[in-house]
């Protein structure tokens, strides 16, 4: 007969899901209510402040999509595009890929901007993308690309956005609560997120946040957006403001308190300050790595705290050494994807996992195990060089 599952405890430290703090994971254990329960609408009025909070936004339309980030992806886009329309997609790592897939799906052409894996989106390169396509409707890039650990410059990117009178599409999957990000100041008129990364919620909600012109594009379609599920003409009624709320769906009642209360805990530390954490977690860890002998694909300037591409050391077997991590240390780092596979190790200092205590056991656990297969590193150092950062 099945038995009940119950999971081994790990250390998470892949590009997502991240551990999962006590707080939040009691959350979901709380009585489930109606989705449209007196009690939960004013909770759901609460999930929209504290996500306007975390996006620095005050956009009225900013909710949570009850599926994972790439739903809030194809919510983004099956909203804002229609046959016929034009965007220009800047691809530096695999996630502007799927944003390419998304606009053609829509029945959008799609011009690409390409930067090299590991770099950011270049401005210049989508200035001159601009100017050779006028008609274009949108502007969409990756502000943290999760497959390579690169940030791009968002402010930079939607201000060329905006002189061109184009809309500024955001993927932030991995940048919300862990870099800084500011909606509104920085012009951004639609971005999607997920719960499973610097929030450090459990995976399976998408945080999404629309600008005004943006609404007014949805408002103004000719064609009905072709996702009954994600239309924003019909899920505003049920998130809306004070009127009575329209059924739309059956949300994941719990799934959402879990986010209520990872975001409690965002304004509890203070958002700026959660940038910070993230910043100074990464820092030892980046030493750790170079004191023990490896480095990183992406250049310092444009690195992301919350995500490392580590490179891995010549000759060694990267599947084996995750293997290794996984059943003598209860530690999950991720593989590389796409041109970076076999290359890399991502090693994700996300949310509640970036802390001390996990930067020190992957630089322990990784600095032995490579040694025991004979490379050339030094975990000793790795630990007093993270140690040291700490002191300063």
């Amino acid at each position: 007969m099945t038995q009940s599952f119950y999971p081994p405890q790990r250390t998470l430290m892949g590009p997502g899901p991240p551990d999962v703090s006590p707080r939040v994971l009691g959350a979901l254990s709380r009585p489930t209510i109606g989705h449209l329960d007196p009690q939960f609408i004013l909770l759901m009025d609460e999930i929209k402040a504290l996500l306007q909070y975390a996006f620095k936004t005050s956009n009225e339309l900013t909710l949570p999509v009850s599926a994972p980030g790439s739903a809030g992806m194809e919510a983004v886009f099956t909203n804002l595009l229609e046959p016929g329309d034009k965007v220009v997609v800047c691809q530096n790592g695999v996630f502007g890929g799927r944003m390419k897939e998304n606009v053609e799906r829509c029945g959008a052409t799609a011009v690409m901007v390409q930067d090299d894996w590991g770099k950011p989106v270049d401005p210049q390169k989508l200035e001159q993308a601009l100017r050779a396509n006028p008609d274009a409707t949108a502007v969409a890039f990756v502000h943290a690309e999760t497959s390579t650990g690169v940030r791009s410059d968002a402010r930079h990117l939607c201000r060329l956005a905006h002189e061109f009178d184009c809309l500024a599409i955001v993927d932030a999957v991995t940048s919300l609560a862990g870099i800084e990000l500011r909606v509104d100041d920085w012009g951004i008129d639609a971005i999607y997120s997920g719960t499973q990364k610097c929030l450090s919620c459990v995976p399976g909600l998408s945080p999404v946040s629309f600008s005004e012109r943006a609404v007014a594009r949805i408002r103004q379609r000719k064609q009905r957006v072709q996702s009954w599920f994600l239309d924003m003409n019909l899920i505003m009624d049920y998130w809306g403001g004070d009127a009575k709320r329209s059924y739309h769906h059956t949300a994941p009642v719990n799934a959402l308190y879990a986010l209520h209360e990872s975001l409690v805990m965002l304004q509890e530390e203070g958002l700026e300050s959660a940038w910070a954490r993230h910043q100074r977690h990464h820092d030892a860890f980046a030493a750790g790595i170079e004191a023990m002998g490896l480095g990183f694909v992406v250049d310092v300037g444009a690195r992301l705290p919350q995500l490392n591409a580590v490179r891995i050391p010549a000759g060694v077997d990267e599947a084996f050494v995750r293997k290794q991590l996984l059943q003598n240390w209860n530690l999950e780092i991720g593989a590389g994807l796409g041109s970076l596979a076999g290359k890399v190790w991502r090693v994700g200092l996300m949310g509640y996992a970036a802390n001390r205590t996990n930067v020190l056991l992957c630089l322990s656990a990784l600095g032995t195990t490579l040694q025991t297969m004979g490379a050339a590193v030094t975990p000793d150092a790795a630990i007093t060089a993270a140690q040291e950062v700490y002191a300063a």
